[in-house]
């Protein structure tokens, strides 16, 4: 089952889990974020909401932002 809507906005379809753990992101997916070969992305997962993937170009500004709001600590001399 593959489906594009909305001018290729939105894709969707269905993927099997191989042996190994892996599953294969779709060709029409990969084209729609410009996945190629090698590229880096985040797994997130909650218990209710399902899985997510995501590129890591689009997370780092968000993590960067978290941690610039973090109280400076002193770190531990070793």
């Amino acid at each position: 089952m593959k489906k594009m809507k909305n001018g290729g906005r939105y894709f969707m379809a269905s993927v099997r889990i191989g042996p190994k753990g892996q599953i294969v992101i779709p060709k029409e997916a990969r084209e729609l974020f410009g996945l190629e070969p090698g590229d880096a992305l985040v797994l997130l997962a909650d218990r209710k909401r399902g899985i997510a993937l995501q590129t890591v170009d689009t997370l780092e500004p968000v993590v960067r932002k978290i941690f610039d709001t973090l109280p400076e600590r002193e770190e531990a001399d070793e």
